[in-house]
């Protein structure tokens, strides 16, 4: 009998701690089930679609009310065959994505003379014609930096520089992918021709493979590359955002606005960019309640479209926009932990700042000083409205190793930091979800 005992409470033991974490971590299971039962979500494919009926059902489930799907169109891309090889003066298959709008090549492919660039200046820099005929290399490269920084102006590369290859006469372009990976694996990412602008086939290539190149050009060495980009873009794609409510104990009070996006590349399965970011809001605001329902409605908005360059957030001030709101957030830079928390709040809420800071100095979160910039995904809301923002820092050091490629996968996930990331959210939302005074607008 006692043996008997014993068997039991050691097998207690180890089922025990399993149930419970299960049962806790909301976040963690929500961005599995999104990776595992969508998976990739490209803006306006039937996989961003399934997304949406996805999220719907989930968000019901996990007790929002008021979920409602929201369609709208937009213009979007439609992946082809992406392939680049160096023909000269070696063979050899680079790993290479096409650019979200980029301009599609013939079935056949083309190929062409590579015209070195160290940098997007010295593209900018090349003489008017100078490319006909030819295909640019742009090799300008990201650091890793923690509050990543350096997609913005290294960036420029893949958003920039395909217009301005075209407007040189390049035949197409290829760049040295933005991210600070060492593996084989492309960056894909948007980029933009504006009116005026023929678009021309455009790709990323691994780092390895941007590595090659420049390995080769510095011993002078004439490089040939044959490009095969099919996809196209396209205008009309259905996409939509999908929007939940928990009710505040006062619904006359504007409303706080957490926000991600559901769409993602199809490249990897949209773990960290930014399944990650849905989990976190829609677990940090259940977290919210566990003291009893907060004074003000806390919203989330699961937006679409996204990575294709926005629209999410522009169909949302449409149908959203004459709501009062008080104040919003966003989660979209990965499941890394938070280090730092940024606030713009108008002067009379200085109180309210102050209280944000307190609540999170015992979990080590101490307060920046930079202004926090929002999101894409609330950025029209805010731009509408004038919100007070609040922004929680997540550790970008590793984020642009993942980002936009096949690695963006849920193993990358670690689940300790994604309830970091719920906990804070959480925590800022008992502040200003039960903020009972006036939330003033910014000037």
């Amino acid at each position: 009998m006692m043996k008997r005992f014993v068997q039991v409470l050691a097998m207690t033991a180890l089922v025990l701690p399993f149930a419970a974490t299960a049962a806790e971590d909301t976040a963690y299971a929500f961005v599995a089930e999104l990776t595992s039962e969508v998976g990739p979500r490209l803006a306006g494919s039937e996989a961003e679609a399934r997304a949406r009926v996805w999220a719907a059902q989930k968000l019901k489930a996990m007790g929002f009310q008021n979920v409602a799907t929201e369609p709208f169109t937009m213009r979007g891309y439609v992946r082809g065959t992406d392939k680049a090889r160096l023909t000269a003066p070696v063979v050899q298959h680079l790993a290479v994505t096409a650019l979200d709008h980029s301009g599609s090549t013939p079935e056949q492919g083309i190929e062409g003379e590579v015209v070195y660039f160290a940098t997007l200046d010295a593209l900018k820099a090349a003489p008017e014609g100078s490319l006909a005929g030819k295909i640019a290399f742009v090799d300008h490269a990201i650091r890793p930096a923690q509050d990543g920084l350096g997609y913005g102006p290294y960036g420029q590369v893949r958003r920039a520089g395909p217009a301005i290859a075209s407007r040189k006469g390049a035949l197409g372009i290829v760049i040295r992918s933005v991210g600070t990976d060492s593996h084989r694996n492309p960056h894909t990412g948007v980029t933009s021709f504006p009116a005026g602008t023929a678009p021309i086939p455009a790709g990323a290539v691994s780092n390895p493979d941007a590595d090659l190149i420049a390995r080769l050009v510095a011993k002078g060495k004439t490089l040939r590359l044959a490009l095969t980009l099919t996809g196209k873009s396209a205008d009309n794609l259905p996409s939509g955002n999908v929007v939940g409510e928990l009710p505040g104990r006062d619904p006359a009070l504007p409303k706080i606005l957490l926000a991600c996006h559901l769409d993602s590349w199809d490249l990897g399965t949209g773990a960290i960019d930014d399944g990650a970011g849905c989990a976190i809001i829609t677990a940090a605001a259940l977290k919210a309640q566990s003291g009893g329902k907060p004074l003000r409605t806390i919203r989330v908005l699961l937006a679409g479209a996204e990575e294709i360059g926005g629209g999410g957030d522009e169909a949302y001030v449409k149908m959203h926009g004459n709501e009062p709101h008080a104040l919003a957030m966003e989660s979209d830079f990965g499941a890394d932990r938070v280090w730092r928390v940024l606030t713009k709040l108008a002067p009379a809420n200085a109180a309210l700042g102050e209280r944000v800071v307190a609540a999170l100095g015992p979990m080590g979160i101490p307060l920046g000083k930079a202004d926090p910039e929002g999101g894409a995904d609330i950025e029209a809301i805010i731009a509408k409205q004038k919100l007070a923002m609040i922004s929680l820092s997540q550790d970008g050091t590793h984020y642009f190793d993942l980002h936009h490629t096949p690695d963006d996968t849920l193993d990358k996930i670690d689940p300790a930091m994604l309830t970091q990331n719920v906990d804070v959210y959480a925590a800022v939302l008992g502040v200003v979800a039960n903020e009972a005074g006036v939330i003033v607008p910014l000037e």
